[in-house]
């Protein structure tokens, strides 16, 4: 089976709570589809005794689970540079927003953070096979999470996934929430994922937290290490 067949398969993030007959299906091949389409490949599975990690107890706090109508209106100003810190339980990761090429995507985000919307929040899912992203972004840990509204995609035109770029998950074209993923090792997805951002920093915290691999020693689902988004900020530069 083709690497695009098995991605047009799977299950998006926003229906994988249903085990559907092709979710079991992709289970036996070694991909649980919990969240963004998959791109399958003949790689070496990484162990699934968890590594050592630098992860810590997190902060304490639940997350808040706002809701929105609507997608919030633009206040960002797209000619400028815009940093973001995902303060994890693990380290922190630091990430130059592009808000040129996606201006409504670096938008929500932005807004997202400020209203402390990702603050206390798990990481759901750590990909160590085929594709290499640490997924985040969901309040409701579950893949299936979002603030309420959606918008479209944007920069997709020739979109790549080298290590390092942040994108967006989605359940399909134009439903792009608050489901972010970071690719932590190059990726062979399709230009289906607004990329908005590149890691400046806290490339390692992915790194260690990816050998860690997965709690229930698959290579597709939540992570051993237990990483919390215990803050997100988004600023100006």
């Amino acid at each position: 089976m083709s690497s695009e067949v098995q991605a047009r398969e799977l299950v998006d993030g926003r229906r994988a709570g249903r085990r559907s007959v092709a979710w079991r299906s992709l289970r036996i091949l070694g991909v649980l589809a919990v969240g963004v389409a998959l791109v399958t490949s003949a790689t070496s599975v990484v162990s699934a005794a968890p590594a050592q990690t630098g992860c810590g107890a997190p902060a304490a706090g639940q997350p808040n689970g706002k809701q929105w109508p609507a997608e919030p209106g633009m206040t960002i100003d797209t000619n400028a540079g815009y940093t973001a810190t995902l303060a994890t339980n693990c380290g922190a990761v630091t990430i130059a927003l592009d808000a040129s090429r996606a201006p409504r995507t670096v938008n929500s985000f932005v807004f997202l953070a400020g209203e402390q919307y990702f603050d206390h929040t798990k990481c759901h899912r750590i990909t160590t096979e085929g594709i290499y992203v640490l997924q985040c972004g969901d309040p409701t840990a579950t893949g299936m999470g979002g603030p309420g509204y959606q918008f479209p995609d944007e920069n997709l035109a020739g979109a790549t996934y080298p290590a390092g770029t942040i994108a967006m998950a989605n359940a399909g074209p134009g439903t792009n929430g608050s489901q972010f993923f970071v690719v932590y090792r190059d990726a062979p997805l399709p230009p289906s994922y607004t990329p908005f951002g590149r890691v400046t920093a806290g490339m390692d915290v992915l790194t260690s937290i990816a050998a860690a691999g997965v709690k229930d020693g698959s290579s597709d689902g939540e992570p051993a290490a237990g990483v919390v988004l215990n803050s997100v900020s988004a600023v100006r530069d």
